[in-house]
């Protein structure tokens, strides 16, 4: 009697492919990785020879600082910290009542030397007059003197009258040589008439730079911009040339990119290039290349460094470029000393290049 075998489970028809259904879509993904990393690597090859790029870059503006001119306290602040100031724009004002008085005493100055001077045309009025006076003695004695030789010639007057007419002669000479240089004392006391006068411009000067003090003691915002550092109180004693503040230009705004040396032979003024800033991710500036700067950044350090020795490691440096951003938007208002990531289009240069 034959053996009855027991039943088996039915085999799924394609049990025998499946080891062999699985190299196809291994081969289709690796070539998928392949033609994937191919793209961005053609695609990265690409972009190092259209564009130059860092992220070592920081957006910089004008900035200027407030000083006072003159000194003294401080008497009234107009402005804030982080306030935004139009230019004219009072910030502060320093106590003037010490500056009107100086102003107030260089008018009287100028009084006295306008006063100075008609005294000293007054004096050389009566010196000429004098000088004047002196010339008719002087004619007088020298006709009384020419009467003398004629009478004593014909007999009717004695040697002692002619010599004391020539001794009338001679002092009348001396009197008038001697008004003559009071005159000329008087003249060179005077120097320049009206205006002209020496002492006048002095006077007149004086009052200028009195009046040029009195309006320094009112500081106003030399431009447009933000008031930065903002430290300074009221009654507080300035010095001329102290910095006090900062304000901060918000309207023209560059990036200092400093792109590797090995790179900026290709970069030219006037290529486009587009700036990410660092605080609004996915906002892109556009920008255009202003200047290269003529030496590294660590040339113009303040102590740059001594390559001399003979552990000397090459390092290669950075060269700051300047680009400007072109379309700054009020919603991302850009901040002074942030950082950002530039890149620089190097076909837009050649496209000018060869347009020009």
């Amino acid at each position: 009697m034959a053996a009855v075998l027991p039943d088996q489970p039915a085999r799924p028809e394609n049990a025998r492919q499946r080891p062999f259904s699985r190299k196809p879509v291994r081969w289709l993904l690796l070539a998928l990785i392949i033609a994937i990393a191919a793209f961005f690597g053609f695609r990265y090859w690409a972009d190092s020879r259209a564009y130059a790029s860092t992220e070592n870059a920081y957006v910089n503006t004008d900035r200027a600082e407030i000083a006072a001119l003159v000194s003294g306290p401080v008497l009234k602040i107009h402005a804030a910290e982080n306030q935004v100031v139009k230019a004219g724009q009072p910030l502060f004002d320093i106590d003037p009542r010490s500056y009107e008085v100086a102003l107030e005493k260089a008018r009287a100055q100028l009084q006295l030397a306008t006063q100075s001077v008609s005294q000293q045309n007054a004096a050389i009025a009566a010196a000429e007059a004098q000088v004047a006076q002196r010339e008719a003695e002087l004619r007088n004695a020298q006709a009384n003197f020419q009467r003398t030789e004629r009478l004593k010639k014909q007999g009717f007057l004695s040697e002692q009258g002619g010599e004391a007419a020539a001794t009338q002669v001679a002092t009348a000479t001396a009197t008038l040589h001697a008004a003559q240089a009071n005159l000329e004392q008087a003249r060179s006391a005077l120097g320049q008439t009206g205006s002209d006068n020496a002492n006048v411009q002095v006077a007149q000067a004086a009052i200028e730079q009195a009046e040029l003090d009195l309006k320094r003691t009112h500081v106003a915002a030399p431009a447009d911009g933000v008031v930065t550092n903002m430290n300074l109180r009221p009654g507080e004693i300035v010095q001329p040339g102290v910095p006090l503040f900062v304000v901060v230009n918000n309207d023209h705004y560059w990036v200092d990119a400093n792109f590797k040396e090995t790179e900026t032979q290709q970069i030219r003024p006037g290529e486009q290039a587009s700036v990410e800033v660092d605080m609004y991710p996915g906002k892109t500036f556009h920008g255009v290349v202003e200047s290269l700067s003529s030496g590294s950044g660590t040339a113009f350090s303040l102590l740059p460094p001594q390559n001399a020795t003979g552990n000397w490691v090459k390092v290669t440096q950075r060269v700051p470029v300047r680009v400007r951003i072109t379309d700054p938007d009020p919603r991302y208002p850009l901040r002074v000393g942030t950082t950002a990531s530039v890149k620089v289009s190097l076909r837009s240069g050649e496209s000018a290049t060869s347009g020009r």
